[in-house]
């Protein structure tokens, strides 16, 4: 398609109704103007040609917190929050890329992919995931994107592994007849930022962010992940997630983050084991004393995390599905006193004095005990950024309201899982 004519097909039908199942009933209006102002903006720096529409959402961690990196298991969903890209081949072995969100221009030579000393930033992390997928097998070429996000950056709801889900899609429908599967889209992301980032991250991210839906994830087979969808809808148990952004972002946390899959593989090492999916949790109990000594008590403490939060998936699942709704909450409330007290994941050591993370966590608890019901817990990676808040329908505005006060408007989203995951848009 062409830029002029990209008003008119966001008018069909067809597409209206695809606009309202990925953002949300009522929302089609808005995020077909920022289809259209990608349209213009590809047009307006490459010129009056041919290109495709391309979409990767953000995603929300529902359970398995900080598993996956230890091959456990996780729960997982994809949001309304996404990556929107207008691309097309250009015929070179060059990578012209424009993101409007945040101002960057970005020229990659696919000649020279090998990582650097600059290990921050979406330069080496296109260039991780564009190595990443030539080491799978995909065919890559040059081409031209204009991209836009409002995936909240540095936050918890994987800006990065949906921009990284996004040049997977491009690549593969533009060079590899869309052919590809998804668990290569998301080793592929996994690869830049274990390698170009130097962030010892797992595959939840990329994998929400790439299939769409609600999906429950065993990773105990790194290579080929047993994943399913989860049928459940949150507006049929009555209720809204609504992810808080705590005010501080985490994007120069990476030393942190891999810290907490070092120290549970550290305690795997100790039964000769590279993860702790490999290991019994009766085995380190039966230890505890001397793993302490090797290890470390946080090590430790992380360890039983790992045990504990992986079966929890099972639960939250089961709950879902069979749509208890006590049960699941329950098991949330679980989840997020696991992620505070062993996995220690809420603030810093270091700066004590920083608590964004605890401080949104605290308040949610006082106002989740005044309407006696509801849970929160901290999400994603953690350190700082998001948590999230399962509320009964009845009391989301009052709780964004309360939480918008405390610290500052703008700081709740209510959610929309969305079913479509990184894609090529059909209109």
């Amino acid at each position: 398609m062409k830029a002029e004519q990209v008003k008119e097909l966001l008018k069909q039908n067809s597409s209206v109704q695809l606009l309202e199942q990925m953002y949300g009933k009522g929302k089609a209006e808005a995020n077909a103007a920022r289809y259209e102002m990608v349209a213009k903006g590809f047009s307006a720096k490459f010129g009056d040609k041919e290109f495709e529409f391309f979409t990767s959402p953000g995603r929300t961690e529902i359970g398995g917190n900080h598993t996956d990196h230890n091959q456990g298991k996780i729960l997982a969903g994809s949001v309304q929050m996404d990556c929107v890209a207008a691309a097309a081949a250009n015929g070179t072995e060059t990578i012209h890329m424009i993101s409007e969100t945040y101002k960057q221009e970005l020229v990659i030579d696919l000649n020279n992919l090998e990582p650097n000393s600059q290990t921050t930033g979406t330069l080496p992390l296109i260039k991780g995931v564009l190595s990443g997928l030539k080491n799978r097998g995909f065919e890559i070429h040059g081409f031209d994107a204009y991209v836009t996000s409002n995936v909240i950056g540095g936050s918890g709801v994987s800006s990065s592994a949906s921009f990284e889900m996004l040049i997977c899609c491009i690549v593969d429908y533009l060079f590899n007849n869309y052919t590809r599967d998804v668990v290569s889209y998301a080793k592929a992301g996994q690869y830049a930022e274990n390698k170009y980032w130097l962030k010892g991250s797992g595959l939840l991210d990329q994998m929400a962010c790439a299939v769409g839906g609600i999906i429950t994830i065993d990773f105990a087979n790194a290579e080929e992940p047993a994943m399913r969808r989860v049928d459940c809808n949150f507006d049929d148990l009555d209720l809204d997630l609504v992810i808080v952004n705590t005010g501080k972002g985490h994007a120069d946390l990476s030393a942190e983050y891999s810290a907490v899959p070092n120290e549970m593989k550290s305690v795997a090492k100790y039964f000769g084991k590279e993860v702790l999916a490999e290991v019994e949790e009766e085995e380190v109990i039966a230890n505890a004393k001397d793993i302490r000594k090797a290890c470390g008590d946080r090590a430790l403490l992380r360890a039983f995390h790992f045990f504990e939060e992986s079966s929890r998936v099972d639960t939250q699942v089961a709950a879902l599905e069979s749509g208890n709704k006590e049960e699941f909450l329950k098991e949330i409330t679980a989840s997020g006193n696991s992620s505070w007290k062993w996995l220690q994941n809420c603030y810093l050591n270091e700066t004590p004095q920083e608590q964004s993370i605890t401080c949104a966590l605290a308040l949610t608890e006082l106002f989740l005990s005044k309407i006696k019901g509801g849970a929160c817990r901290v999400h994603g990676g953690g350190f700082a950024g998001v948590i999230a808040a399962f509320l009964p329908k009845e009391h989301t505005a009052e709780y964004c309201s309360y939480i918008n006060k405390a610290l500052g408007d703008g700081s709740a989203f209510v959610m929309h899982i969305r079913n479509q995951g990184a894609i090529h848009v059909e209109l």
